[in-house]
């Protein structure tokens, strides 16, 4: 059991490895945030149907499970769309800064819907970076709307998070993606059909972008969605999302290597970033020691 849950967390690291390239991948695509995110999940959903399909896996759920699908996949639809709409407004660095404030989110929500008591030191954590936030805000202001997007994106994951934690223990993962991804496209081309935002151009994608497209759909969404999803059996949402915080280490790092000049930042940019990042490994370390104490209660 101990095995499983050690290649599950290391399973996971890979998984946000991905995640971070995401970032890059978006701010390489000259598409704006809608039609990126809609051929995103939209190519993502047909990719996991043929895998379901070749799996003969069951997708047959109740009205009520479906629901709860279609709320996951608008919110994981609306995660995405500020998640690259802060990467177009500001870069890369910025939005993957911001978004560690996710785990901060989690401690919040998480006690909500598994009716545990919310843990004090969390919260402090949090606070610690909001200040990290104000010195980010403080310098870069060139980049508040950016910085305001990451923040709604960051949120908005959390909550997806801690919705699929329930998902996850009574449905497979695969089929669970599909829903979810479904339904988020589905959402976002009725607001598209609606105002009239499906013209030619929108259809019109260079080779360039198709190719880091397909990349993006298939890697970095069908299968990192469906991995992602299914480790949390094993790993609870909160440890998840802690994890999901080093995406902005690999991230800023690939992002530095591929895009270069362009994710240069000043000092006070990466002290915020820094004291967000060391909050979020100092509450990691809390959580393990923590759990190694309770093993130790439990074995005696």
């Amino acid at each position: 059991m101990r095995n499983d849950k050690l290649l599950n967390y290391l399973h996971l690291h890979f998984i946000v490895f991905i995640w971070g390239f995401t970032a890059v991948l978006g701010a390489l695509i000259t598409l704006e945030a809608i039609p990126l995110v809609w051929y995103r999940m939209l190519l993502a959903t047909l990719i996991i149907f043929v895998f379901l399909k070749f799996r003969k896996e069951n997708l047959k759920f109740s009205l009520k499970t479906l629901g709860g699908f279609a709320l996951a996949g608008i919110i994981i639809a609306l995660h995405w769309l500020t998640f690259f709409g802060a990467i177009k407004a500001s870069n890369v660095s910025v939005t993957l800064a911001v978004l560690s404030t996710g785990a901060f989110f989690t401690s919040i929500l998480e006690p909500l819907f598994y009716k545990r008591k919310i843990i004090i030191y969390e919260v402090l954590f949090g606070l610690v970076v909001i200040v990290g936030l104000y010195i980010i805000f403080d310098v870069e202001t060139s980049y508040n709307l950016g910085i305001v997007l990451a923040l709604i994106s960051a949120f908005l994951s959390a909550l997806f998070s801690v919705i699929n934690g329930k998902f996850v223990l009574k449905h497979k993962a695969s089929a669970i993606s599909f829903y979810e991804l479904m339904f988020g496209v589905l959402g976002i081309t009725i607001y598209l059909a609606f105002a009239g935002k499906f013209t030619s151009d929108f259809f019109t994608v260079s080779a360039h972008d198709w190719i880091y497209l397909l990349i993006l759909a298939s890697v970095c969404t069908a299968y990192a969605f469906i991995a992602s999803i299914h480790v949390m059996k094993w790993i609870s949402p909160y440890t998840v999302m802690l994890t999901i915080n080093m995406e902005p280490v690999y991230g800023i790092i690939l992002a530095l290597i591929v895009l270069g000049d362009s994710e240069n930042m000043s000092p006070q940019f990466y002290y915020g970033a820094a004291i967000i990042l060391l909050t979020v490994i100092a509450n990691g370390f809390i959580k393990i020691r923590q759990e190694r104490k309770r093993r130790r209660l439990s074995n005696t």
